[in-house]
């Protein structure tokens, strides 16, 4: 009779290889299937939406004529 680290060691080096070789590619599959490409892009920018909007890119909010506001990226509060 095998002991047992020999019957494990075959299983491992024969279905355990197959069924995790399976699972590799099922998984990248599943990743890459058509249509999962708006998910992944909502995950991608997941981090950044508590992020304040800038109020202009020209840096004054004031839209009046004279304004000597120096030109500075803003971000509303």
């Amino acid at each position: 009779m095998h002991d047992t680290y020999t019957l494990l060691r075959e299983f491992a080096d024969s279905w355990m290889l197959l069924a995790l070789t399976a699972f590799f590619g099922g998984v990248c599959l599943w990743a890459f299937r058509p249509g999962s490409r708006p998910i992944h892009d909502d995950a991608a920018r997941a981090i950044f939406r508590e992020e304040p909007e800038p109020l202009s890119v020209a840096g004054c909010a004031h839209n009046r004529t004279g304004c000597t506001c120096s030109p500075k990226l803003e971000t509303r509060k």
